[in-house]
């Protein structure tokens, strides 16, 4: 979110997190801007004021991209997520203590499907009291440039601009051969190669049995199903389901947007991560390009599943950088509060 709103030309003055693996990548990536290493359930409320933000400032973003586990389609431990079920009620104080001119949130979209439960509907209510218009959708991020089906809930605000508006989708959006290929500057490399260059291209490793599956997948855009009656390669799980879970072990399709690129992307057990062509998983820089991150973007730690992490959890910069634009103001401050 910091690098979009950045490449719209706004000025993020700091961003909020509780996740330390965070911080190094933010840092390097963002010299100017503070990192602030916080949980927004126990910070206190003018830990802001540190750093020269104001209350009442009408040329103020507040950028709020909560975890969403709790509320994500994708299976998840409930009982491990719950913390982050009304994280959207710490951000409002924040919103009500500060009163910014605009306002942007980001979440999956179960937020608005639980609408009452998530505090959405409170929240809503809370900005038209305080005078706020505007807009919001569960939108598909792919048609904002972004070369993957991604589809988000998101909504912008402002008290000073009763015409904010989401910025109009594009009927259609980029595949991925528009990012990833030997034509995107991607070698071809197996599965396991680990890039010790700044570019890192690198990804996980697969055991015998993986690589025998995914050799028989066929290439561009194949699935599981191609090897389900293979007693030796067929999962208990799946046994008689093929309909089922159709995208895990799956490979990407050139000409297709990517799946929603998550955590796990590196995991080919996870989702439609397998290389369209190649043997493997897709590497952490083809991840975070279709998660429209520039080869630039430097991402630091030598856990390849922290680095995943690091960009599946990312607002696509694209979409971020469409959002800013949709504000409709210049030169104006934010500040970017994930708990």
């Amino acid at each position: 979110m910091t690098y979009g709103m950045k490449q719209a030309g706004i000025t993020v003055l700091a961003g909020l997190d509780n996740d330390h693996h965070c911080e190094k990548t933010y840092v390097k990536n963002h010299h100017d801007t503070r990192f602030i290493f916080a949980d927004i359930t126990k910070v206190e409320i003018n830990i802001l004021s540190d750093i020269g933000i104001t209350t009442n400032d009408n040329n103020l973003v507040f950028i709020g991209c909560s975890p969403c586990q709790h509320w994500s389609i994708i299976n998840t431990d409930r009982q491990k997520s719950e913390k982050s079920t009304n994280l959207l009620t710490y951000f409002q104080k924040f919103v009500k203590y500060y009163n910014p001119g605009y306002v942007v949130i980001e979440n999956v979209p179960g937020i608005k499907r639980y609408a009452e439960k998530s505090k959405l509907n409170t929240f809503i209510c809370f900005l038209s009291r305080r005078g706020y218009y505007f807009d919001d959708s569960v939108i598909n991020a792919n048609n904002y440039g972004v070369p993957q089906s991604r589809r988000r809930y998101v909504l912008i605000a402002s008290r000073v601009n009763k015409h904010i508006r989401l910025p109009t989708p594009n009927k259609s959006g980029p595949v991925v051969r528009d990012f990833i290929g030997p034509k995107n500057g991607f070698k071809e490399i197996d599965a396991g190669h680990i890039d010790k260059t700044d570019f890192n291209h690198s990804c996980s490793g697969l055991n015998e049995i993986n690589l025998k599956r995914l050799y028989l997948t066929p290439k561009n855009g194949g699935t599981r199903k191609s090897w389900s009656k293979h007693k030796d390669l067929q999962i208990d799980a799946y046994q008689g389901r093929d309909h089922c879970f159709r995208d895990v072990y799956g490979r990407m399709s050139w000409d297709k947007p990517a799946p929603t690129i998550t955590t796990r992307f590196n995991s080919i057990s996870n989702g439609r991560f397998g290389h369209p062509n190649e043997d493997r998983a897709i590497s952490l820089r083809e991840g975070a390009t279709l998660q429209t991150f520039p080869h630039s973007y430097l991402f630091y730690s030598d856990s390849i599943s922290t680095v995943a992490k690091l960009i599946g959890n990312a607002v696509p910069p694209e979409l971020a950088r469409r959002l800013a634009l949709a504000l409709q103001v210049q030169n104006v401050t934010s500040t970017e509060h994930k708990p």
